[in-house]
């Protein structure tokens, strides 16, 4: 397998991966409250990989000038996204939550055409319209209402655009760091960012909460899985392929959270869903088509 389609498979891992961050969410929740959870999840994350970098590799010296870029990095991803996907799967079904973040990637294609002015190819915006439409089918089969879900998703919109703000930034993070190196100290500052809510809203829920083996699996897959790998395989991506590209694979994630909730939560499956998920799959596809271009990096 040549170097681009190893990306290629990284990056549908990494979706596979965040698809089923929903579901191991929505157990985890059962047990600690979303502050909770997300600090949990980054203390976890960032010792493994900080770990790994200790014993196989070297962990890189950040320049004293990017701190705040890492910062503000932390600030967008982890902590306004997550506080806004974690709040919006308290209040809305797995599947419903991943549709809504799954907008991400057109919000993320036009900060990428005026900031590093990466474009898209016809046949590409043709996929991204028929990726959408599958994933508003999915939705329709949900039996859609706002009124219903105004919270969670006024949470997750919050989630969405913080996810493009990360976009950003990220892109320009990964012209002078690895990619471990950038997902370990942003979640690793992630930690201070969510310790004072934590501490003023969760805490004492936290300690009177008992452990169980159903808690930590399902923890450590998010830590693992969703916090460290996912990301790792999504920011190479966003350098080998340009960031436009990589966050189109975005909309696969409707379909394996589809997948690991009926596996694992029951949730099934209509014709309607399944026409939806292979529109979407379908128009990914699309959008990864076209030859010959080339992404602009910085």
């Amino acid at each position: 397998m040549d170097t681009k389609k190893k990306v290629y498979a990284g990056v549908v891992l990494s979706m596979v991966f965040w698809g089923m961050t929903f579901v191991w969410t929505k157990i985890v929740l059962k047990y600690w409250n979303p502050l909770t959870i997300i600090l949990i999840r980054l203390i976890l994350s960032s010792a493994i990989i900080f770990g790994f970098l200790k014993l196989f590799y070297k962990i890189e010296k950040i320049q004293r000038n990017d701190y705040g870029i890492f910062f503000l990095s932390a600030l967008f991803n982890p902590f306004l996204y997550f506080i806004g996907e974690n709040y919006g799967l308290k209040y809305s079904s797995a599947t419903l939550s991943a549709v809504i973040i799954s907008t991400i990637p057109i919000f993320t294609a036009i900060a990428a055409r005026i900031i590093y002015k990466e474009r898209l190819a016809l046949l590409n915006v043709v996929g991204m319209i028929i990726s959408m439409g599958g994933i508003l089918l999915m939705l329709n089969d949900k039996g859609f209402s706002f009124s219903e879900s105004g919270r969670g998703i006024l949470w997750l919109w919050m989630a969405v655009f913080s996810a493009v703000g990360y976009g950003i930034i990220l892109k320009h993070l990964t012209g002078k760091y690895a990619p471990a190196t950038i997902v370990a100290v942003q979640n690793f500052m992630g930690i201070f960012l969510f310790l004072p809510p934590f501490f003023l809203f969760e805490y004492t829920h936290f300690i009177q909460t008992p452990i169980t083996s159903e808690l930590l699996i399902n923890l450590f897959f998010l830590a693992i899985f969703g916090s460290s790998l996912a990301f790792i395989l999504f920011t190479i991506g966003t350098r080998e392929l340009g960031l436009s590209r990589t966050s189109l694979f975005s909309n696969l994630i409707p379909f394996f959270t589809a997948a690991t909730s009926f596996l694992l939560l029951g949730e099934q499956f209509t014709a309607i869903k399944i026409l939806g998920m292979v529109a979407v799959i379908g128009g990914v596809v699309m959008t990864q088509l076209k030859k010959g271009e080339k992404s602009h990096h910085t």
